[in-house]
């Protein structure tokens, strides 16, 4: 049984030291990419903003600009320009499909952060996700500590400390994306609910319309047959024969 048992921990430890070992090459290629940024072609910006994952990637929008979270807006706005140029889909009419795709998910991402109130919810997500960030690290000290083992964590290299940040802060933006789908979903739900209860209304208001005005102009029709019934049953009334009286016998 304990054999079993360590076995399906090995398993367990080989598929999540797989599953890291992908992301790490994925997250080093992502860092490759960003430092060949100045020098990217149109066609390298469309295939990073829609390679596989896009969709999920494009929810930060600081990665989406591949701009610092620090960075001002102005310079956020100039980085915008530049990427916008390169994608816009009249600079690359070879391809002008996916270079319309690129060029609209740039604009999100511009739009997010050049309203405070967005931006200032994307700040707060990063922070967010470095809290989260260190106080993982936090317990996993604690624990090696409490096993008396060397407290020093993978996260000490600073890159990989970024690379955790990273991960931590795509997932939370993820989760805002979800959430932010189900208010949706449930605010159309809503306003369908709505609008069938006003139909509803509406229908009933001109069913009882319809026959208000059926009424009415069936009234003076039964006033006119209910006078002609009256004057019929007097003119019946006064030719009716009516016998004398009882005279009483005089004696």
């Amino acid at each position: 049984m304990e054999s079993e048992t360590s076995t399906n921990n090995v398993n367990s430890d080989l598929d999540h030291s797989k599953v890291e070992h992908c992301f790490q090459e994925f997250y080093t290629e992502v860092k490759q990419i960003e430092k060949r940024d100045s020098v990217l072609t149109s066609k390298q910006q469309i295939d990073r903003l829609l390679r596989a994952g896009s969709s999920y990637f494009n929810l930060n929008p600081y990665e989406v600009l591949q701009v610092d979270y620090e960075l001002p807006v102005d310079e956020i706005k100039k980085k915008y320009k530049r990427l916008s140029i390169l994608v816009h889909p009249d600079k690359n009419t070879d391809d002008s499909e996916r270079a319309q795709q690129a060029f609209e998910v740039i604009n999100r991402a511009w739009k997010i952060l050049e309203n405070e109130k967005t931006r200032k919810r994307c700040l707060e997500i990063v922070a967010e996700a470095t809290g989260m960030t260190d106080l993982a690290i936090a317990e996993k000290r604690k624990k090696l500590k409490k096993e008396g083992k060397d407290t020093r964590v993978e996260e000490d290299d600073p890159l990989k400390y970024r690379r955790a940040v990273y991960v931590m802060t795509i997932k939370l933006f993820a989760d805002m994306e979800r959430k932010r789908r189900e208010l949706e979903q449930r605010d159309m739900e809503e306003r369908k609910r709505k609008r069938e209860t006003e139909i509803e209304a509406e229908e009933k208001a001109k069913v009882d319309k319809e026959w208000q005005k059926n009424f009415e102009e069936s009234r003076q029709g039964r006033v006119s047959s209910w006078q002609k019934f009256q004057h019929k049953k007097t003119k019946t009334s006064k030719g009716f024969f009516r016998p004398p009286k009882n005279k009483m016998e005089q004696r």
